[in-house]
């Protein structure tokens, strides 16, 4: 039996949806989306930081022989970078990291070119592990999120800014995510005792997580921790709506961790048969053999002058994508998706899928993305969604999508919660904890392009 959503119920539930984003932002429906980006500040450099500042006093012309990325530090600024590397285990970082022994035997010796770069190097490490994390990259398994912080917070910007300013704390904390959950994980690990390590370990390996992402992540997004099997419709940080999801299985099927954008929506779309199913799996000699079978299960296949065979899923309450998927493009070819075996949201493990996310209440998703996005006006969304037809909606704004891996976090109630490692991607982060600090990272995962052939039929 067709089962579409009636409009009145569609309606009441945009409405609601809207209600709760009007308050969320304190502002009207047409002004939930982020304002279009400004250019930065026009204050300069020079003028943020005018020569009147008074420059260290040292013995000799260090200046001259200074390396680059080093600069001159006074025994204030060298003393302010101490006190932060002393209270950094706040953070989930490690003083041993950053060479705080030496620093001080340094400093005792006065201004000096061995104190500049020793100064200087700790600053770098410090701008690095806040702002990228210090997690290395072979141990981010399916990791493949850029990073634009490095960019945005340049090192070398912000080691100039803190020895002419002497604002060392202060533009370090710059760093830190803005995220509500870093700051509830801080809290965590400040209450947890030195007597439980493995929990303090496991709450500084998640807070590093979030280091991983841009330290903002927008005003309005979509966020799924994959082992909570929880979607998120985020705006200025304040959850507005929760879906139940389906998860990849464990192994070559794991959902990998991306940071997209999503840029409209497809609903009722059609399924291009995988050819490890339509060859395979012999469904394309199926569909060719059985018309009336391919008819009741909406398959349509063409056979070429080659003798390869391609198989597409029509639109319908059968389709294996079910009435929506977000178009967010990219290499891995995840994307979130309606099912029709929805019963498969009420188990509680839920790691099913051969990697992309199917989504509870899909259609509900859909149209507030697409109202959101302002694509369509939520009469046009519903009438869209509700013609059994393919139709592709382009967003006039898109939405970031993040598709993130905690096993701490704060879940759908606001409270700290452990989740299960579906995956195994804990060891390699707690293991990366007791290894020195790896310098000169790269912003680039180790790990291979994985394509997913997905397989909705699969698990559901």
């Amino acid at each position: 039996m067709r089962t579409f959503v009636s409009r009145i119920a569609v309606g009441a539930a945009l409405s609601a949806m809207a209600t709760g984003v009007a308050v969320a932002q304190q502002a009207e429906p047409d002004n939930l989306l982020p304002a279009e980006q400004t250019s930065e500040d026009a204050q300069s450099f020079d003028d943020a930081f005018p020569e009147a500042v008074s420059t260290p006093v040292v013995q000799g012309d260090l200046e001259a022989e200074l390396k680059p990325n080093v600069h001159a530090w006074s025994t204030d600024n060298v003393q302010s970078l101490i006190a932060v590397i002393e209270g950094i285990a706040a953070e989930g970082l490690d003083p041993a990291d950053y060479d705080l022994q030496a620093l001080k035997t340094s400093l005792a010796s006065g201004p000096s070119i061995e104190l500049n770069t020793l100064a200087s190097k700790n600053f770098r490490w410090l701008v690095e592990d806040m702002r990228d994390g210090r997690t290395p990259m072979d141990a981010r398994t399916q990791w493949f999120v850029v990073d634009n912080d490095r960019e945005k917070y340049r090192t070398a910007d912000l080691l100039e800014k803190a020895v002419v300013s002497g604002n060392i704390a202060e533009i370090l904390s710059t760093l830190t995510p803005t995220h509500p959950d870093y700051g509830r994980l801080k809290e965590e690990l400040a209450k947890t005792p030195a007597s439980e390590p493995a929990k303090r370990k496991l709450i500084r390996a998640n807070m590093d997580r979030w280091r991983w992402l841009e330290r903002d992540l927008g005003t309005m997004y979509l966020i799924t921790n994959v082992p909570e099997y929880q979607l998120r419709l985020t705006v200025n940080d304040k959850i507005i709506k929760t879906y139940r999801t389906v998860v990849g299985k464990p192994g070559r099927t794991a959902t990998p961790q991306l940071a997209e954008m999503v840029e409209g929506v497809v609903f009722n779309p059609t399924w291009t048969v995988p050819q490890s199913i339509v060859k395979g799996e012999g469904l394309g000699a199926k569909v060719l053999n059985n018309p009336a079978w391919a008819r009741r299960n909406g398959y349509k296949a063409t056979k070429g002058a080659n003798g390869w065979v391609t198989v597409v899923q029509q639109p319908g309450p059968g389709n294996s994508l079910g009435r929506m998927k977000l178009e967010m493009p990219n290499r891995h070819a995840i994307f979130f998706h309606d099912t029709p075996s929805r019963h498969l949201f009420n188990n509680a493990n839920r790691a099913l899928s051969h990697g992309c996310i199917r989504t509870e209440n899909a259609l509900e998703v859909a149209m507030l993305v697409t109202i959101l996005g302002k694509g369509a006006t939520k009469e046009e969304a519903v009438k869209i969604s509700t013609s059994g037809k393919y139709t592709k909606v382009k967003n006039k704004r898109e939405l970031p999508a993040y598709i993130t891996y905690f096993t701490m976090a704060s879940d759908i109630n606001g409270d700290m919660t452990t989740f299960q490692d579906i995956y195994g991607r804990d060891k390699p982060v707690l293991a990366s904890l007791d290894k020195p600090r790896v310098d000169n990272r790269t912003n680039e995962s180790n790990d291979e392009v994985i394509v997913i052939e997905n397989n909705p039929l699969a698990g559901g």
